[in-house]
């Protein structure tokens, strides 16, 4: 069979991820602090963007003649968002990249909302203005950067526990091991002996006086160590504390009957050296700040109109807005630029300045879109609480308002939603849905760990609910739940199982009535 050449044409479809259009989907991702960045460095590499003031309008046209001679407001995005966000150069393949650009985000992702609880740090003296001469008029708040760190405010109290330079040195070699938390490792101080050089057990002696310092508890070696230090400043150390101490296992299994045999102490004096462990803290570095604190910033806000319906709006703080010098562009372009290399860098600094400018309205559209979709879905949330959530998936959304489902994912990424209810990461709302019993409206998870939390919160010593007995009511509540996915619930909220309880709860209430 003799072979021939031949010309075929032949027609198809290929997705191109062009560099412009990866960066917009990471754009579409970004938190608010790593897209000022971003477009800081962008700023800095092109000499046509500018960053907007407070003064300057928002991303709408104006004349010319009526701009700042210096500065002109780059044009508005006027892509069209009935079709998915990432149609721009590759039209008909949008749907391709979201599938193949997909998070596989699992739509039950729920978050369990909790208020950062810092204790404020209160020094005895004002170890700050120490040096700095103190005189007339001199304000410590003038030089200070924040609140001091856990190794500044220990590092501030050692010259004077330590007047003897041997022994400073070796706390402060001890000190640079400190955790976070406030905690040393046990294997430290023989560490730091070996590594200097030091008789043994000279490091142990320092370390007993770093234990003295404040706040009471830092230095320990182990959570029974840490509730010792604090204790013994309290004068509340006696043996039966100490055994206590010796059986936290015992504690934490709320096992009162054998705690009370091991301490040789009564039911009332068991309660009472509870009620004092209880006012101690754990972690005592927990106080201080490690490092640089980033609030949450909301990047929707929702609030309730005169009428009753919901107002959102994209919140200009998370919104940065970016200017193309547009004047500066005409004087660069009419005078006469010989090389070739010269024309190609300005038009390729206005080509990447006109997509950055209409990248970030792609983007706050995007998210308006979605803040509006959630909103509606999640009205009664709104209105009446937690246990009016609703399940949601990103795919719900995404089939809504016409985009696929990674960019729904993408869009409630590390982005939060401020509303009256308090402020929430976009992720909270999407959780998986729970049947009903009898086949009406679904569940959500997140509702329905709720519903646990609170079912246990209001039993009575005398009725304390099993994992079986929460699973009954919650069927004749009509939602249908396996005890296994309640103790799994359970255990994620950290209630200890209903024998724990039931022993703690009795015991209390024994005290009470004997008080």
């Amino acid at each position: 069979m003799a072979l021939s050449a031949s010309l075929t044409q032949r027609q198809s479809q290929s997705l191109v991820m062009t560099p412009q259009l990866m960066q917009s989907i990471q754009l579409l991702q970004m938190p608010y602090l790593e897209l000022v960045q971003f477009i800081g460095l962008e700023v800095e590499k092109n000499p046509l963007l500018e960053l907007a003031s407070a003064e300057d309008d928002d991303y709408s046209d104006r004349d010319e003649d009526a701009a700042s001679p210096e500065q002109a407001t780059a044009p508005a995005a006027s892509a069209d968002l009935s079709g998915d966000w990432y149609e721009s150069e590759n039209t008909g393949a949008a749907d391709t990249l979201g599938k193949s650009m997909d998070d596989n985000f699992e739509a039950s992702y729920a978050s369990e909302e909790a208020p950062a609880r810092e204790a404020p740090v209160e020094l005895q003296e004002n170890w700050a203005s120490v040096g700095n001469g103190g005189g007339e008029g001199y304000e410590p708040d003038d030089f200070s950067s924040g609140p001091a760190s856990l190794h500044e405010h220990v590092a501030a109290q050692l010259p004077l526990a330590f007047p003897d330079i041997r022994a400073r040195m070796i706390a402060e070699a001890l000190a640079a091991q400190l955790e976070d938390t406030g905690y040393i490792d046990p294997s430290a101080p023989g560490e730091v002996e070996a590594r200097l050089g030091l008789k043994p057990g000279e490091a142990e002696a320092v370390l007993a006086i770093l234990q003295t310092l404040e706040p009471a508890g830092l230095f320990a070696r182990s959570l029974a160590e840490c509730l010792a230090i604090q204790l013994r400043q309290l004068d509340r150390l006696d043996p039966m504390m100490e055994s206590l101490l010796g059986h936290l296992d015992l504690l934490a299994k709320r096992d009162f009957q054998s705690l009370k045999r091991i301490c040789r102490a009564s039911e009332e004096d068991l309660m009472a050296m509870l009620g004092d462990i209880r006012k101690l803290n754990p972690k005592p570095g927990s106080g201080f700040g490690s490092g640089a604190v980033e609030a949450v910033v909301a990047d929707v806000i929702v609030r309730q109109g005169s009428d009753g319906s919901w107002l959102i709006d994209l919140n200009p703080a998370t919104q940065p807005k970016v200017l193309i010098n547009q004047t500066y562009h005409r004087r660069v372009s009419s005078g006469k630029l010989r090389p070739e290399e010269d024309q190609n860098f300005l038009s390729n600094c206005l080509a990447t300045a006109n997509w950055l400018v209409r990248s970030l309205d792609q983007r706050a559209r995007t998210i308006m879109k979605v803040a509006e979709e959630i909103v509606r879905q999640q009205d009664a949330f709104l209105l009446h609480g937690v246990d009016h959530l609703r399940p949601l998936t990103l795919k719900a959304v995404a089939d809504a308002i016409g985009v696929h489902e990674s960019t729904v994912s993408r869009v409630t990424s590390n982005k939060y939603m401020e509303t009256p209810r308090g402020v929430f990461e976009l992720k909270y709302f999407f959780t998986v849905s729970i049947a009903s019993v009898e086949g009406g409206d679904s569940h959500s998870a997140e509702a329905v760990r709720n519903r646990i939390k609170v079912m246990i919160d209001e039993e009575s010593p005398a009725a304390v609910l099993s994992d079986d007995d929460i699973v009954t009511q919650l069927s004749e509540a009509g939602i249908q739940l396996a005890r296994r996915t309640v103790a799994k619930y359970r255990e994620s909220m950290n209630i200890p199982s209903s024998v724990q309880r039931r022993r703690e709860k009795q015991a209390q209430a024994r005290l009470k009535a004997a008080r």
